[in-house]
């Protein structure tokens, strides 16, 4: 199977969970005597499943060896997915390099309800409960993520092999920044 990515954007993102980024559309206030801009509620955790709280922690994803970038055009190959039934999970990058973000919807896993987005490194994602999605995929060069998600009791990562590899085609100019 191949996916080709698209550029990441709410509208095209949003039945899987939120966009995480700074733009005219969001609500935006003013604070500390006029010299902060808050740019607020972004997403909304989901983490309070069976006593959840939630935490902040520094992912740190270097790319695959399988991507493979020229000219701006790049190929990645992918062969399992995970969930967070009890959260949600947010990803922020914290470098500016472009990464991937390859989701399903909630529920029984189906191979072909996956979509494929080209997020820029100012833009994050928060994934509903429940949202199948691949781990954080660095393309270039090793990356620092932000992850806000639940720690507690109870089991809150599922992981499935494919059955058959996923290529996935990307183009590094094809984004929405």
């Amino acid at each position: 199977m191949i996916l080709h990515a698209k550029p990441l954007s709410q509208k095209a993102f949003q039945a899987f969970g939120d966009v995480i980024e700074v733009n005219e559309q969001v609500e935006k206030i003013t604070i500390n005597y006029g010299l902060t801009q808050r740019y607020h509620a972004l997403a909304t955790l989901d983490v309070s499943e069976e006593a959840g709280q939630g935490i902040i922690s520094v992912f740190r994803s270097s790319p695959k060896e399988c991507c493979q970038i020229n000219a701006g055009m790049g190929q990645i190959t992918i062969d399992c997915m995970e969930r967070h039934p009890l959260s949600s999970q947010a990803f922020y990058p914290l470098s500016a390099n472009a990464y991937l973000v390859v989701v399903g919807p909630a529920g029984e896993f189906d191979v072909t309800k996956l979509a494929v987005f080209l997020a820029t490194g100012n833009q994050g994602v928060n994934y509903h409960k429940g949202t199948w999605h691949h781990y954080s995929l660095a393309l270039s060069e090793t990356a620092d993520f932000l992850v806000v998600d639940r720690k507690g009791v109870g089991k809150n990562c599922d992981e499935i092999a494919l059955e058959n590899k996923i290529t996935i085609h990307f183009n590094l100019d094809n984004r929405s920044d």
